[in-house]
């Protein structure tokens, strides 16, 4: 596709439809920042919270300092069960922040594609209508409305994909608290 395709494509569309591929655009690029920055915040968290884990398997005490369990354990005297309940809640909390804007892209985005390209269809069978319409038309202009289908299902995969990849580092870090919880609550008793 060269320039002039796109520039073509630009003068031809319905500004609904380039509305649309505007805003499905910024949601791209949305996020891949929350997928990013979250996917590596994690990976460190979850490095933190195994290192923990492997010196309490290997008969530390205590959790490492810089286990998410530690903050919660300098505010009591003893190691009790509401108090690691407390803390894994509020770590599950902190580890699913980001999933809930990538799970509303994965399932809105490809209703606004569908939007744009259903807004862009009319416009051609409008085009239609006031010129004798052939075949060429009907193809060029539905062609031209599924683009922003496309790219809706585009952004929706990677939403989608990104969501899954979060809830499965949610999932493990939070195991992993669970575990260090287990283990410390084991060796109170």
């Amino acid at each position: 596709m060269t320039v002039n395709d796109l520039i073509d494509f630009y003068l031809k569309s319905h500004p609904v439809t380039i509305g649309v591929l505007a805003l499905l655009s910024i949601y791209f690029i949305i996020l891949n920042w929350v997928f990013f920055y979250r996917y590596f915040s994690l990976n460190s968290w979850l490095s933190s919270e195994n290192d923990s884990f492997e010196g309490l398997l290997m008969g530390a005490t205590t959790v490492s300092d810089k286990s998410f369990l530690n903050n919660f354990m300098k505010t009591s005297s003893s190691i009790s069960k509401e108090i690691l309940a407390l803390a894994m809640m509020a770590a599950t909390k902190e580890a699913t922040k980001g999933l809930s804007i990538l799970s509303i892209f994965a399932s809105t985005t490809p209703f606004i594609g569908l939007f744009g390209t259903v807004v862009s269809i009319l416009d051609t069978f409008t085009h239609i209508g006031q010129t004798s319409g052939s075949m060429s038309i009907i193809s060029s202009g539905v062609s031209d409305a599924l683009v922003a289908t496309a790219a809706g299902i585009f952004v929706a995969i990677f939403a989608y994909t990104y969501h899954q990849i979060l809830k499965r580092q949610s999932f493990e870090l939070v195991s992993f608290l669970q575990m260090q919880s287990d283990a410390l609550l084991a060796r109170r008793a």
